[in-house]
């Protein structure tokens, strides 16, 4: 049991939207320190050339992140189908055994009391 599943819709919600906005902060900082670590070692250029150059990294770099973990929720979304699919065959699968097996001891039941 996670601990969103005892939560009402609206404060999962709500968990969800802090979460997202702390991991996106998170990935701005992240692409912050490694623009400036990326352009500390270019100490040929102006300041302003600089400025320019880290922006750009950490434009590039929020986009990456971006594209990553689109594809990440992507694979999610169809592991779960995969997942969600395989779960209904096993649990049509059960139904049909455990009916078989009520089957199965009614059919005995009825032999057995027929024979005696």
């Amino acid at each position: 049991m996670t601990a969103m599943e005892g939560l009402p819709v609206d404060l999962r919600a709500f968990h969800n939207d802090v979460e997202g906005h702390l991991l996106a902060a998170a990935a701005h900082e992240e692409a912050r320190t490694a623009a400036a670590r990326f352009a500390a070692g270019l100490d040929w250029l102006t300041e302003p050339q600089r400025a320019e150059v880290e922006r750009q990294f950490a434009v590039e770099h929020l986009a990456l992140a971006r594209a990553s973990w689109q594809r990440t929720a992507r694979r999610g979304e169809e592991l779960r189908g995969e997942y969600e699919a395989l779960y209904r065959g096993l649990r049509a699968r059960l139904l049909a055994g455990l009916l078989l097996g009520v089957a199965l001891l009614a059919a005995v039941d009825l032999v057995v009391l027929a024979s005696a």
